[in-house]
């Protein structure tokens, strides 16, 4: 079992996969905690480091490729990542939608690794509609996606008012009634 887990920024896509993966016994994957380490090795915050990247799309295509032989080559695992979902098509695909303020709010109080850090609310805000318009941008131009297209994913949960515990336990209880059904079918 593959689940691919994907989402807004904020929306808990980390937290959840990570407890999703823990309730499941199976391996974890983050793709953002990938580009988190891209970006500090650079001295870069998230932002700029999607700036860079809008320029330099190999570093795209090397994500992409890690992630597509990742899903060739392994099982029984749970990755976080915007496009995972496209990546690794034989997955269960997971979507976590929030609203703006709450998933700037979420960013501002973390610190995720000296790259995402705001001195004033607002300024995270600011950021994560930035970054979000960037992804954005760059995933239509290079994959002809809109990640944030709900039909392109199995279950999608919106994040704003659940806590982590709960977005993960309704994942866990949704796939199981995947599996179950799919069983009687195949009865």
């Amino acid at each position: 079992m593959i689940i691919t887990i994907s989402g807004k920024p904020g929306s808990g896509k980390s937290t959840v996969a990570k407890l999703v993966a823990r309730k499941l016994g199976l391996k974890h994957h983050s793709i953002g905690d990938l580009w988190r380490g891209m970006a500090a090795e650079r001295n870069m915050t998230i932002l700029d480091f999607n700036k860079l990247v809008e320029k330099d799309k190999d570093i795209d295509i090397e994500t992409d490729r890690k992630q597509e032989e990742l899903g060739r080559k392994e099982d029984n695992f749970v990755i976080d990542g915007r496009m995972s979902f496209h990546f690794i098509p034989k997955s269960t695909k997971v979507f976590l939608d929030v609203n703006e303020e709450e998933g700037a709010k979420r960013i501002f109080q973390q610190n995720r690794g000296g790259v995402e850090q705001f001195s004033e609310f607002d300024d995270a805000l600011e950021s994560i509609q930035r970054r979000e318009m960037s992804e954005t941008k760059r995933y239509k131009k290079l994959y002809k996606v809109n990640y944030t297209d709900h039909s392109n994913f199995d279950i999608v949960i919106d994040t704003t008012r659940m806590p982590p515990e709960k977005v993960a336990e309704k994942i866990v209880k949704t796939i199981s009634m995947f599996k179950e059904a799919k069983r009687k079918q195949n009865l």
